[in-house]
């Protein structure tokens, strides 16, 4: 008689296996866990880790509970409970995720998959919503009209750079900061390719391409010659001279956003969404915009346009038909 495999069944018999170790074999595991995990991870990853273990550790000792595995289900139930209306459901999910890496990295049995987690976080997402928060909007003629009052000073033309390749490429805040000189390939027509070496969909480094226009090239070739860039060095940097040539990180690259347009309310992605959301008005179909973004899946640029669409949709256009024709008096 055959049997189907149940590979839950099985993971927890190698994690009883493993938890009747002796405490020195367990403790090679453990730490060679560890070893890997910094090879496998991406820095920001890794950062992101640890800042959800120094959160839960924080807020179990303001609660005299225990922070360290095993984690009792009930623990961790109560920890949504309060991250409720407070985070994001995502963001919730996101903490979980650390808590089961971290049972993960002990070889031990994750609490966060046990039904009082799982309804903690059905409850949350049930009173709160689990909608995300998404970036505002900033299109392309906001930005251009940015760039047209900046002047030619050395700060400005690593600014006009920063805004051609953020509303050209409709890259990631991660992905604009990574670039670098050779990442810049010409073309006939004045154009570029940027070549996205990494990104949060490609952790492995496949590589893709970006599009940055005639003029985003002339601005960002101008800001390499004033800053005698080389080949491996990052295209945006600090704009003082004589300074380390290190990339700028994603919170300056926001802030430089923030000024430049005089927008309080935008962010390095704010660019990506109002990319998207000038496609949808051009017309351009779905498949197009997804090449644009590179993204794998329809779902995230159609969250962006949702309001747009709303107002394109098929409702819209019988409203406006219908609004055209005058009623008839009775």
């Amino acid at each position: 008689m055959s049997y189907a495999y149940d590979r839950q069944a099985q993971r927890t018999e190698l994690l009883n296996e493993l938890s009747r170790l002796p405490d020195n074999q367990r403790s090679k595991l453990i730490e060679e866990y560890r070893q890997r995990s910094e090879a496998a991870f991406a820095p920001t990853t890794l950062r992101h880790y640890r800042m959800i273990l120094r959160h839960f550790g924080e807020w179990c000792g303001k609660r005299g509970l225990e922070a360290e595995p095993p984690i009792s289900p009930s623990t961790v139930a109560a920890w949504v409970d309060d991250m409720g209306g407070r985070l994001a459901a995502t963001t919730i999910e996101t903490r979980l995720w650390g808590i089961a890496e971290l049972h993960r990295s002990h070889f031990l049995p994750t609490p966060t998959t046990h039904r009082l987690v799982e309804l903690a976080l059905k409850s949350v997402k049930r009173k709160y919503g689990s909608a995300t928060k998404q970036a505002p909007p900033l299109g392309k003629k906001e930005v251009l009209d940015a760039i047209a009052r900046l002047g030619n000073s050395r700060i400005e033309k690593r600014d006009k750079a920063l805004l051609w390749i953020a509303t050209d490429s409709w890259c990631r805040a991660s992905e604009i900061c990574n670039f670098r000189v050779k990442d810049l390939q010409r073309q006939d027509d004045g154009s570029s390719l940027l070549y996205v070496t990494r990104s949060k969909t490609d952790q492995n480094g496949q590589g893709a391409y970006a599009y940055l226009s005639a003029k985003g090239t002339e601005a960002v070739i101008d800001w390499i010659d004033e800053a005698g860039m080389k080949a491996d060095q990052p295209i945006l940097t600090k704009s003082q001279k004589g300074g380390n040539k290190t990339p700028i990180d994603p919170a300056t690259l926001s802030r430089i956003i923030r000024r430049c347009t005089g927008r309080t309310d935008v962010s390095a992605h704010s660019t990506r969404v109002g990319g998207v959301q000038d496609a949808f008005r051009l017309g351009c179909d779905l498949s197009s915009i997804m090449v644009a973004g590179r993204w794998t899946s329809p779902e995230m640029p159609a969250r962006y346009a949702r309001r747009l669409l709303a107002s394109q949709s098929a409702a819209a256009k019988v409203s406006d038909a219908f609004n055209e024709t005058p009623i008839s008096p009775h």
